[in-house]
């Protein structure tokens, strides 16, 4: 390094704008600029192999090109997000991206996948940032990409190779005004989130992978069980042992872990984890592992803490799971996924009204005008589509998701639920702050409903088998 390009080096590295000023920064010494981007070893680099999802990615990728001939389309994987001051969250890139490349929880920040139309069709590219050279600043000085920091990135030829794409540096791209950009434009939008309701044998092997590790995840659980009642916030606890086989297993949660114990699990989306676990109590646990290739399971499973439920709970337990068997059976190839829904809360309805909950008859509340009297107890909606995301294909039209027909292929939750609230004046006291509910994973087959999480236990004489073994 010549005395002028360390000068230069110097100045880069210890020059910022004001608003970017910091006292953490510190100037880097004259030997430090002589040494740096010397005496490394050599670094030769062997391409990887394609990946397996590659030849899937490459499908989908021409279903979208046929369907948008002659417009340029991007899609971005979006850049880290701001956690605080110069701490960023987790990166995670755009679920369409993802599933049009192929690149799971390994892929670079920044990156850019470009459809250019062509005289046939599309010329696709993915646009990267290469890895820097060590005579750069950016290997050492930059927290945010520098691979002193955070480890080398991928190069161009090697991305090529894994994902079976044309590769190009990021500073080759340019944006244009007649772009169609996923999350600007609906009707991209809406495309690539509806080519996501029937998944192919690669995403269905993966939610499977998933939901085997959600399983273990929960039977880490149950063994702490002893544990997490002792501890003050057994909740947390919880959510720290699922997170634990999330991470072994997996990439981390899909989604945030909702671990509510008692009156806290009438909280539907109760994610603050912060009470304790007590015997007598049932804790409702809603969490998914999310693998490598960014597909999750979204189980739901409600244990009696003490390892049995009383008559009450058992009773309102069981008419959950009668709701969620109900919705199973009339799941098929054909039907229309919101009679998914309507056979839970038929059931719903019914145990409602024979309880005297209700103020009206079961065929009164389920009146599609002037009923809806149960729906206060579950206020939710029964099944959502599931994939990449948790709520996959949330951006399809309502007459391909909740009013389309259920094809082989597609993965959908069923979690009906009941939920009684600590100070709800219309049940009896004995049901007050008892919320339940079970959620599994369902593949549609050619030949009906698949329960991809059906080894975990789900009747109320199987949990308290699960925790009595557990125990012993």
């Amino acid at each position: 390094m010549t005395t002028d390009e360390r000068d230069t080096l110097a100045q880069e590295t210890t020059e910022t704008p004001a608003a970017a000023t910091t006292n953490r920064k510190q100037p880097f010494p004259a030997g430090f600029l002589e040494s740096i981007s010397t005496g490394w070893a050599e670094r030769p680099e062997s391409l990887p192999p394609q990946r397996a999802e590659a030849p899937y990615a490459a499908a989908r990728r021409a279903t979208v090109s046929a369907a948008f001939p002659g417009a340029r389309l991007v899609i971005p994987a979006g850049s880290f997000k701001q956690r605080s001051n110069d701490t960023d969250y987790p990166f995670r890139a755009h679920s369409a991206f993802s599933h049009l490349t192929g690149w799971g929880a390994d892929a670079v920040p920044d990156s850019v996948l470009v459809f250019e139309p062509t005289d046939r069709g599309h010329e696709i590219t993915l646009h990267l940032r290469e890895r820097a050279d060590r005579t750069t600043t950016e290997f050492y000085a930059d927290a945010t990409i520098g691979e002193f920091w955070i480890g080398p990135r991928p190069s161009l030829d090697g991305v090529a190779a894994d994902l079976g794409l044309r590769t190009a540096h990021i500073d080759d791209f340019t944006s244009t005004d007649h772009d169609l950009v996923v999350d600007d434009d609906d009707t991209l939008t809406r495309f690539v989130s509806e080519l996501r309701l029937v998944k192919d044998p690669y995403e269905i092997a993966q939610l499977r992978l998933a939901v085997e590790a959600t399983g273990r995840g929960f039977d880490d659980i149950v063994a702490e069980l002893p544990r997490i009642i002792d501890t003050p916030r057994g909740e947390r606890a919880i959510e720290g042992v699922f997170h634990l086989r999330a991470r072994t297993d997996g990439n981390g949660e899909g989604y945030d872990t909702i671990a509510a114990s008692g009156p806290h699990a009438c909280y539907l989306h109760w994610t603050r984890n912060d009470g304790a676990v007590v015997p007598g109590d049932l804790v409702l646990i809603d969490a998914g592992v999310e693998v490598d290739s960014l597909y999750t399971a979204d189980i739901t499973r409600t244990l009696p803490v003490s390892g049995t439920f009383s008559p009450v709970q058992r009773r309102i337990y069981e008419t959950v799971r009668e709701a969620a068997d109900a919705a199973f059976a009339v799941a098929r190839p054909g039907v229309r996924f919101r009679a998914v829904h309507e056979a839970a809360m038929e059931v719903i309805a019914a145990r409602t009204a024979e309880w005297g909950l209700l103020p009206v008859t079961a065929e009164e509340a389920l009146d599609a005008d002037r009923g809806g009297q149960h729906r206060r107890y579950m206020v939710h909606g029964t099944s959502h589509h599931l994939g990449i995301d948790v709520h996959d294909c949330a951006q399809a039209r309502r007459e391909m998701y909740y009013d389309g027909e259920l094809e082989p292929g597609m993965v959908f939750t069923i979690e009906p639920g009941l939920y009684f609230q600590i100070d709800d004046l219309t049940v009896p006291e004995e049901y007050r702050g008892i919320g339940v509910r079970i959620e599994d994973d369902i593949l549609m087959t050619e030949d009906g409903p698949v329960n991809l999480s059906a080894d975990i236990p789900r009747t109320a004489d199987e949990i308290e088998a699960w925790i009595a073994r557990a125990r012993s």
